[in-house]
C-alpha cells in the first residue's frame, strides 16, 4: 500500500544507538526538507537503510530491509548507508532498486546525496579511515523521548579480533568539547530531563583532540557549564574507567551512577583470543572499586558466549566470574562469525546452538543479580525520568542508577523528573507509585 503523500519518506535502523542517533538526524533533516515522515511499512518514495555489519547476520537482514522497501513501494528510491554500506558498498550495489550508496562519512551530506539521479547506483563510499575529525550529524530534538543522546565520538582504534567496527567507522575522533557543551545546553534548553553521551568508544574521548583531554573533564564541564540535571554515560571501556572518573560520578550529583562495561569473557585465555587489554583480576578489581565507592550503582557488563576456542571449561570460567562479580544486569550475545575478522578464521569455531545455550545459561544469572539489586530499592523513594506510553496502564520511569520503574501517572508527568516510592519487584520489574 503507498503512502498518500507525493513526499514520503522512512528511515529504516539496523545496529547501536551510534546509528539510532544518526537516523533520528536524517529523519530532522528530511523533515526540515520538506518529507513527510512515515512508516516503513507505508511504501514510502524515500526509504533509507541505515545498516548494521557488526555479524553476517545483520548483513543478511539489511539486505531482507532493501527487498521489503521495494515490496512495500516498487517505485521507492532506496538509499543505503551505514556500516554495512561502508565495508561491502559493492554488494549493495548489486542489489536492485539501490538508488545511492553512501558511506559512514558521506552521511552528514546525505541531503545532497539525494539530488543524484541517473539510472545507475551511485556509490559514494570513502576510506574513512583517512577520517581526522568527527563531524557529527547534530540532533535538535528527540521526538517520543524524554532522555536525549548526543553524539560525542566516532571510530574506534581498539581492533578486537571478532569486531569490524574500526574499518567501518574510521578512527577514534571526539566533538570538540565546545561544541558538546553548546548541544547538552541546546537540549536542556528544550526541557530534557537527561541527557546520555553516546559514540563508538566514548572512554577514548579526547585523546585525538588538539588540546587532549578526557571522559572525566568533559563531564565535569558539562555539569559545570550546561546546566544538565542528569548526565548518563554510555558503554566505557573497562581500562578506560579511572579512578578520576569513578570518583568524578561519586561527586557530582548530575552525572548517574551508571557504569556499562564490556568484560566479553571471564576467561582470560577468551579475553587474550579476543585482543582484550585487561584480565580478570583487573575487572574484578574495577566492580569492586565501584561498589566501594559508589554502594547503589548500577554494574552492567556486556559478555559473548561461544568465542572460538571457548571450550566447556573455559565457559565455566566465565560463568563462575560473572557470579561472583558485583554486577547488577547482563547483555549477552552468542558469538557471531564475521566474515573479514581474524576471529572468523580461528580454530575451534564453536557450534551455533552451544553458543546459545551458554548464552541462555548467563542470562539467567543476569536476571538473578537484576532482581536482587533491584529488590534492595524496595520501600525507597527514588526519582526517575517518566517515557512516554504505557504498558498494562503503567508509565516506565528510569533512575539515576539505571533502574525501571513502573507506575501508574498522566500524561503531564511524561519528559519530567518525579519521585516514585518503590513498593515491589513482581513479574521481573519494579512497581511502585507517586511519592506524596
Amino acid at each position: 500500500m503507498n503512502a498518500s503523500s507525493d513526499r514520503t519518506a522512512s528511515v529504516v535502523t539496523l545496529g547501536c544507538k551510534t546509528n539510532q542517533y544518526e537516523s533520528a538526524a536524517m529523519e530532522e533533516r528530511l523533515r526540515g526538507a520538506g518529507y513527510d515522515l512515515v512508516d516503513f511499512e507505508s511504501g514510502a518514495d524515500l526509504v533509507i537503510v541505515n545498516t548494521c555489519t557488526v555479524t553476517s547476520a545483520t548483513d543478511s537482514q539489511s539486505r531482507n530491509l532493501i527487498r521489503r522497501a521495494r515490496r512495500f513501494n516498487a517505485c521507492a528510491r532506496v538509499v543505503v548507508t551505514g556500516c554495512y554500506a561502508q565495508i561491502d558498498p559493492d554488494a549493495l550495489r548489486a542489489i536492485p532498486g539501490v538508488s545511492v550508496v553512501l558511506g559512514n562519512d558521506e552521511k552528514k551530506d546525505f541531503l545532497q546525496a539525494l539530488e543524484i539521479s541517473g539510472e545507475r547506483t551511485q556509490v559514494r563510499v570513502s576510506d574513512i579511515r583517512r577520517a581526522e575529525k568527527a563531524v557529527p550529524l547534530t540532533l535538535s530534538t528527540f521526538a517520543e523521548r524524554s532522555r536525549a543522546f548526543l553524539q560525542i565520538q566516532n571510530g574506534c582504534d581498539a581492533f578486537c579480533s571478532y569486531c569490524i567496527i574500526p574499518y567501518a567507522r574510521g578512527r577514534s575522533r571526539s566533538v570538540l568539547p565546545g561544541e558538546v557543551v553548546s548541544q547538552t545546553s541546546a537540549l536542556v534548553e528544550q526541557g530534557f530531563p537527561e541527557v546520555v553521551l553516546t559514540g563508538i568508544h566514548i572512554g577514548g574521548y579526547g585523546r585525538d583532540l588538539e588540546q587532549p583531554l578526557d571522559l572525566a573533564t568533559l563531564a565535569r564541564r558539562l555539569v559545570a557549564e550546561s546546566g544538565v540535571s542528569r548526565l548518563r554515560l554510555g558503554s566505557v571501556e573497562p581500562t578506560e574507567i579511572t579512578e578520576d572518573l569513578i570518583e568524578t560520578v561519586a561527586a557530582s550529583a548530575p552525572v548517574c551512577p551508571h557504569f556499562h562495561i564490556p568484560l566479553q569473557s571471564g576467561s582470560d585465555t577468551v579475553l587474550e583470543a579476543m585482543n582484550r587489554h585487561y584480565d580478570t583480576a583487573f575487572f574484578r578489581r574495577l566492580t569492586e572499586r565501584i561498589r566501594t565507592i559508589l554502594p547503589d550503582a548500577a554494574i552492567g557488563i556486556d559478555v559473548i558466549a561461544g568465542f572460538p576456542g571457548e571450550s566447556s571449561g573455559l565457559f565455566e570460567e566465565t560463568r563462575r566470574f560473572i557470579e561472583s562479580l558485583p554486577l547488577t544486569h547482563l547483555h549477552v550475545f552468542p558469538y557471531s562469525r564475521r566474515p573479514g575478522t581474524p576471529a572468523a578464521r580461528m580454530p575451534g569455531q564453536v557450534p551455533g546452538d552451544v553458543a546459545r545455550e551458554r548464552a541462555r545459561h548467563l542470562r539467567i544469572i543476569g536476571q538473578r543479580k537484576e532482581e536482587a539489586f533491584s529488590s534492595r530499592f524496595i520501600s525507597r523513594t527514588m526519582d526517575v525520568v517518566v517515557e512516554g506510553g504505557t504498558e498494562n496502564g503503567l508509565r516506565k520511569g528510569v533512575t539515576e542508577n539505571y533502574l525501571a520503574v513502573h507506575f501508574p501517572a498522566g500524561d503531564e508527568h511524561v519528559r519530567q523528573s518525579v519521585a516514585v516510592k518503590i513498593e515491589a519487584f513482581s513479574e521481573g520489574r519494579l512497581v511502585g507509585r507517586l511519592a506524596d
